[in-house]
């Protein structure tokens, strides 16, 4: 009889152990999530062979430019700086386009031209901003020149009242009150030195208040930026200086 019951208990033991042991295989796994949440959710259902979809998201980076900058007696120190933006289309912005570098037409140079005007004499092309000093034998040195801007332009003929070395600049009354209106104060005077806008040397033409200068701006040779004054670059104005003397006719057109 014992034997019996111990046969009986050690029989259910074993048929326990193997439903449990089923249990195991025919129960659903658990969800299993897609590892980025933006990514559907994905349920495993028919034992393990769904597997979980990962998207990739589409990252737009710039590695920084490393720019090595020397500090004197230190070791050199990266410097990360963000990729420069690039500049907006005159087009769009409005914006009238200043060069950053001189183009090769508006540096000095000998060329052919014919005129009326006696050598010494200088004439003006405001449009294609050319400044011709006439010489002889059908020749002229020719300079690039800043004009005035749309507004200030103006034509005529004059002749070079004086002359100036690092001219002081006293700007004119309507000059200070129109800049005034737009937020920027000029000085009522100037000392002449690098930073004074009518540069190296000026040409005073006649009674007016039109010169022909320097410029510690040389960006701006070739645009009508000016408010009718003809400028040069420091080392054009130097060397146009030297060559024309007191009552030379300017001719402007």
């Amino acid at each position: 009889m014992m034997k019996s019951v111990l046969l009986a208990a050690a029989l259910l033991g074993v048929l326990s152990t193997a439903a449990l042991g089923d249990d195991r295989y025919v129960s659903r796994p658990p969800v299993v999530l897609s590892p980025d949440l933006a990514a559907p959710w994905i349920m495993q259902l028919n034992g393990g062979n769904v597997r979980p979809v990962v998207y990739q998201r589409p990252v737009a980076y710039q590695r920084p430019v490393v720019v090595q900058q020397p500090r004197g007696l230190f070791a050199p120190r990266a410097v990360r700086r963000a990729p420069a933006a690039q500049p907006a289309s005159a087009a769009t912005s409005g914006i009238p386009v200043i060069r950053s570098q001189l183009q090769p037409q508006f540096l000095p140079q000998i060329v052919d031209y014919q005129t009326k005007e006696a050598p010494g004499n200088i004439v003006i092309d405001t449009n294609n901003r050319f400044l011709y000093l006439v010489m002889t034998d059908g020749k002229a040195r020719r300079y690039g020149v800043g004009v005035g801007k749309p507004g200030f332009e103006w034509a005529g003929v004059q002749k070079v009242s004086r002359k100036a070395e690092w001219p002081n600049w006293t700007p004119p009354s309507d000059m200070i009150s129109r800049e005034a209106a737009k937020g920027r104060y000029l000085p009522a005077r100037m000392d002449g030195g690098p930073e004074n806008p009518l540069g190296a040397r000026a040409m005073y033409l006649g009674s007016t208040l039109y010169r022909i200068h320097g410029t510690n701006a040389p960006w701006t040779i070739g645009v009508a930026v000016s408010s009718g004054c003809i400028r040069l670059r420091n080392e054009d104005i130097v060397d146009l200086y030297e060559r024309v003397k007191v009552g030379a006719r300017v001719v402007v057109m």
